[in-house]
């Protein structure tokens, strides 16, 4: 089986964010598939870009995967600057597509984006290679940019992005979505319910098999000082964004000073300068905010955490579910989880690895900060274990690889 993946934000570990293309591709390629990822060399979220040197397009080859490098515009934040980028993404792929389907003979064309217009280039080269065509969802939009950012069904932006949800739902022969409870919607914007299949995020085991480097000397001294303290050690790994509501981590801080608990928030991020400058000003103390770490020594990291946070703000958008990335890792470190949500799911209840609190609530978030620190060492680890073992049964790479597979057939 040939597969053309289509991803606009597809990294590596060469070059970063986003990884699910890249350890799906890596799991069809050991099942003996051949597999080649189509991406723009432009992402927000990569880390690195790869290097096109004025040309068109790079072609190379990463860990058996061949990869497509097309020359987008450089932007920044959600302005016109990343619309031009998506316009010239989707327009070289729709005109490179009777070549994609004739150098790639693909037997499955996957249009994988957080947006969905890719499905159009996407449909044009599933017909030219007499392909089945694969549409998967990660965010809902226009729902996302709808109901989070406030913008209106008639912008024409939204409209053109409706316009391609409802062609990918109709055209599609499967749909995988990463979000567990979008069936209802998605049919109601005419999809046939024996399309769906559901694949979420997971996890790479053999990262976490490999051991961990050791953390850097600022971290570790940080976190040895707060343990000889004698305090409990909260910890946040990851984006400091507004969706990740971090400021309810320092309400609740605020609220337990005086406490033998110390909250520890690694990352970076466009909300970290207004969080640091807001500890200052009230003088929290408790808090403590460390630089991002390698990938590669997260699990060493949350090996130092009693309690690992993750919140979101009540939204209406999440009764479609969630799926991040950093819930998995927390996971599959085994350790007991704090979990502010209000969604349509909850793999921490669902795993029994944690607690649940309502969202934008600190006082809620204190009492579950109280209520898992008054547990056992041995009941928390208990709870952690639960946590991996649901992981390593569930969300592994290796099983959601055949997951997907299953679904293009």
């Amino acid at each position: 089986m040939n597969i053309v993946l289509i991803n606009h934000y597809a990294g590596s570990p060469r070059h970063g964010m986003a990884y699910r293309p890249y350890y799906l591709a890596r799991e069809w390629v050991r099942a003996g598939r051949r597999v080649h990822i189509l991406a723009a060399d432009h992402s927000h979220i990569r880390a690195r870009q790869p290097e096109l040197a004025g040309a068109a397009r790079l072609d190379e080859d990463i860990d058996g995967i061949g990869y497509s490098w097309y020359r987008t515009p450089v932007y920044r934040g959600n302005g016109i600057g990343r619309v031009r980028n998506m316009a010239a993404f989707v327009t070289a792929l729709y005109r490179d597509s009777r070549q994609i389907a004739q150098t790639y003979k693909p037997d499955v064309v996957i249009a994988s984006s957080t947006y969905p217009m890719d499905i159009w280039p996407a449909h044009r080269i599933a017909r030219l290679a007499k392909a089945r065509l694969l549409f998967e969802v990660h965010d809902l939009w226009p729902l996302s940019p709808m109901e989070l950012g406030g913008m209106s069904k008639w912008h024409p932006f939204i409209m053109l992005v409706q316009q391609a949800e409802d062609y990918a739902y109709r055209h599609a022969d499967r749909v995988v979505s990463m979000l567990p409870k979008v069936r209802e919607y998605m049919m109601s914007r005419g999809l046939a319910p024996e399309k769906l299949h559901f694949v979420p995020n997971g996890i790479d085991p053999a990262e976490w098999l490999a051991g961990s480097p050791e953390l850097p000397d600022q971290v570790d001294q940080l976190l040895g000082r707060l343990r000889a303290q004698g305090n409990a050690i909260l910890g946040y790994a990851g984006t400091h964004g507004v969706s990740n509501a971090l400021d309810n981590v320092l309400d609740a801080a605020k609220l337990m000073q005086g406490e033998k608990v110390a909250f520890v928030l690694v990352g970076g991020g466009p909300s970290k300068d207004s969080l640091q400058q807001r500890a200052s000003r009230e003088k929290l103390g408790n808090i403590h905010f460390l630089d991002p770490v390698k990938k590669s020594q997260i699990p060493a990291l949350l090996k130092c955490f009693d309690i690992a946070y993750i919140g979101w703000h009540r939204h209406p958008l999440y009764r479609f579910g969630i799926a991040p990335n950093k819930l998995m890792d927390y996971m599959m470190a085994a350790r007991p989880v704090l979990h502010a949500v209000a969604a349509g799911n909850d793999p921490v209840r669902e795993a029994g690895c944690g607690m649940t609190v309502e969202p934008d609530d600190p006082q809620a978030a204190v009492r579950g900060i109280r209520a898992l620190l008054a547990l056992s060492a041995d009941e928390r680890r208990a709870m952690g274990e639960r946590g991996r073992a649901f992981v390593l049964e569930n969300l592994t790479y290796p099983v959601l690889g055949q997951r997907f597979l299953a679904a293009c057939t």
